[in-house]
């Protein structure tokens, strides 16, 4: 297929390999979860299929072919704001605060079925952290620290994690997604979404977000990024934008971490189980974006290329 295919053979070339080359400091030091390296490392992965977007406009500028212009790589992608702007910045508001809900929902949802223990009250979780950390005891109350936190997790931090959410997003909803297109909407999204799984790999394949799985991180974060990324999905034809995308995969990177301010020392949080990373938070993200596409439904995605040249 790949073959027939040379820009989306360039394209996951240039993120899976610089991914890859980027996260081998990780593998040659043996580095755990939470070593310094880890933060730095995800940080410039994350700008990685950008890189693969813009090496597909070069090879494509390069060969001469139409549509390569500046303008016309920005509308194909989402660089612009879509046919209707007020659209598209109503799904920015509703990207920046309705992850936060989703991650609010999916900690309810996992308590009701008795999945995690929560300690509103003591927050005693966050209280271990404070401790553990070694900083010494702090002038504030932890209460007021850890409610400050959730008020940045929900108001600051989303536009901040945004920077880094675009090199992800322009690649992976901006140009992949709609590339797709000729396989359908719902194939394309399922698609992107295990490839975008998959491309954590160096990552997760050392537990990344699921601690307690090991190596068996990286397939359950496939399943997240494919029902995440049905809701990034939407939000990018449905407004014909890459923005809100990106501020939603923002506001989830900031919020994602809520069940552990919120967490039950006695009954620490387990987070292949718990959370809208778990397999509940999964299911309440893909139930969210059914509804979404049957409440709202979008055209297919229009392919980057014009159909005649998918075969090169």
């Amino acid at each position: 297929m790949l073959r027939r295919f040379p820009d989306l053979w360039l394209f996951l070339s240039v993120a899976f390999g610089l991914s890859w080359l980027v996260a081998l400091p990780l593998w040659f030091a043996d580095a755990r979860l939470g070593a310094p390296l880890f933060f730095p490392v995800a940080l410039v992965m994350m700008f990685t299929p950008a890189l693969g977007v813009l090496a597909v406009r070069a090879r494509d500028r390069r060969l001469g072919r139409p549509g390569t212009t500046w303008r016309e790589w920005a509308g194909h992608t989402g660089l612009r704001l879509g046919e209707r702007r007020g659209r598209t910045l109503a799904l920015v508001v509703l990207a920046w605060f309705g992850i936060p809900a989703l991650v609010a929902v999916a900690i309810v949802l996992s308590a009701a079925l008795g999945l995690v223990s929560v300690d509103l009250r003591g927050l005693s979780f966050f209280r271990q952290g404070l401790a553990a950390s070694g900083t010494g005891p702090s002038p504030t109350d932890p209460a007021i620290l850890a409610w400050t936190q959730v008020a940045l997790m929900v108001l600051i931090a989303p536009l901040v994690n945004s920077v880094a959410a675009f090199g992800e997003e322009w690649g992976w909803r901006g140009w992949l997604l709609p590339r797709l297109a000729p396989l359908g909407t719902w194939r394309a999204l399922l698609a992107s979404g295990v490839i975008w799984g998959a491309w954590h790999f160096p990552l997760t394949l050392r537990g990344y977000n699921y601690p307690e799985l090991g190596a068996w991180a990286a397939p359950m974060f496939v399943v997240f990024c494919v029902a995440f990324g049905a809701l990034l999905g939407w939000l990018r034809l449905y407004s014909g934008s890459v923005w809100p995308a990106v501020v939603g995969h923002g506001s989830m990177n900031a919020s994602a971490g809520l069940i552990m301010v919120v967490g039950d020392a006695a009954d620490p949080p387990v987070l292949a189980l718990a959370g809208i990373t778990s397999l509940v938070g999964s299911a309440l993200l893909a139930v969210v974006s059914a509804l979404l596409f049957a409440r709202r439904p979008v055209g297919a995605p229009v392919p980057v290329v014009p159909v005649r040249q998918e075969v090169a």
